[in-house]
């Protein structure tokens, strides 16, 4: 039976992490997103405009995840603006 290789001594590419750095965005979107949209439908009667607020939720995620918008700009813009610390 051979030597194992230690996974943290085998080489990485950029692409390797530029393709773990969107996975982690998108799943901490989703995760996000999951909880927004639930408090929003169930605390705030947001079912009327839920699908709305969805498609507006998926265009910035995918903004974010072009590098076109950056999360501590919009952390930045929340708590200026709304107080409101993320």
């Amino acid at each position: 039976m051979g030597k194992k290789t230690n996974p943290r001594k085998i080489p990485r590419t950029q692409e390797d992490c530029d393709r773990s750095y969107d996975k982690g965005v998108d799943e901490g979107c989703a995760i996000a997103c999951a909880i927004f949209l639930t408090v929003l439908v169930d605390k705030f009667n947001g079912a009327d405009y839920i699908r709305d607020v969805w498609g507006e939720v998926l265009k910035l995620s995918e903004e974010i995840k072009e590098r076109r918008v950056s999360v501590p700009d919009l952390r930045h813009v929340l708590l200026e603006e709304y107080k409101i610390e993320v």
